[in-house]
């Protein structure tokens, strides 16, 4: 079986072309590099350097294709706040784009990366997939559309998808086969871990007066090899099933001195930090259920505890 991964050379995707590789899947990445990095991608896979915007690239990547992972968008919620049109253009424009270029061609598979951003502030925890979605920023705004937009494909189309929905992705793979570290991150672990190489001098800590253990905001953080096997999953549970749509998480969560403190365990270095006013539509706490993967998908997670996760970043980073 033949699989397009667009995006597959950033730091999920990477993961997940590994995954697919490791199956025995054909794999085929496009990726334009806007973020992403040619060497983190495996060699067993084929490599078109293109945008899901530029159909000739597309057409290209599509030959003999029999399913779709699309990883490919831009991911900074602050700055689709700012800059909401280059948010509509690339993710949006990009993925309709891609989707009639599949139907066109008889490629009719589609998992999609979506995210826990289309929810919004928690009503309710844990978070499971019938939770009211109302995204609090544009880039949350523009997965949901995309999961609109999938269902009428789906109706009118014959187009069957998984939507999956990331909570807080880290860590790396624990062989150590991608080495790949992303440029101005905005997510806390790999912030701590610049800190903890001396990338970066200290850390911002936003609020220490919330509701929870210690005061600190609290995520429910996936191992990145942990939600790559999820795609797999997906791929399989489509030839046989129809769309859905999943959380991918792992119900558990950590706070921010959690992964500060196990850190500095697993480094042995100092995280020196400030602690300054919370950040406008931080919730205390964002966790989810993860009862719908694990039956339908039948997929569990291996990897995700707080002390792989922090150890197999360490041995990049370090």
């Amino acid at each position: 079986m033949k699989i397009l991964v667009t995006g597959g050379a950033g730091y999920i995707g990477s993961h997940v072309v590994l995954a697919l590789c490791e199956d025995g899947y054909n794999v085929v990445v496009l990726d334009d590099l806007s973020s992403g990095n040619r060497d983190a991608v495996d060699d067993r896979a084929v490599f078109i350097q293109g945008s899901t915007l530029n159909n000739d690239d597309v057409v290209t990547a599509l030959n003999g294709v029999d399913a779709v992972i699309h990883l490919a968008a831009f991911k900074a919620a602050g700055e689709s706040m700012i800059d909401p049109g280059k948010y509509s253009h690339n993710n949006i424009t990009g993925t309709i784009s891609l989707l009639n270029a599949m139907i066109t061609n008889g490629v009719n598979q589609f998992i999609f990366s979506s995210t826990a951003a289309v929810y919004g502030y928690p009503k309710y925890l844990p978070i499971d997939e019938n939770h009211p979605v109302e995204p609090i920023n544009y880039y949350g705004f523009t997965k949901l559309e995309i999961e609109r937009i999938l269902k009428w494909y789906g109706d009118l189309k014959g187009l069957k998808y998984a939507a999956l929905r990331y909570f807080n992705a880290a860590g790396y793979d624990p062989q150590g086969r991608i080495q790949f570290l992303e440029n101005n991150p905005a997510n806390l672990i790999p912030i701590v871990m610049e800190v903890a190489s001396g990338r970066r001098e200290n850390m911002n800590v936003f609020g220490n007066d919330y509701d929870t253990t210690d005061g600190t905001g609290v995520r429910d953080y996936i191992h990145v090899t942990d939600l790559a096997s999820a795609h797999v999953k997906a791929i399989e549970y489509l030839k046989a099933n129809d769309s859905i749509t999943v959380n991918l998480a792992t119900g558990e969560s950590h706070s921010v001195l959690d992964v500060i403190n196990k850190t500095k365990e697993i480094s042995g270095k100092e995280i020196p930090y400030n602690i300054v006013e919370r950040r406008p539509g931080d919730p205390a706490e964002l966790y989810a259920g993860t009862t719908l993967a694990f039956d339908q998908l039948n997929w569990r997670v291996k990897h995700s505890d707080l002390n792989a996760l922090i150890k197999t970043t360490w041995q990049v980073y370090k």
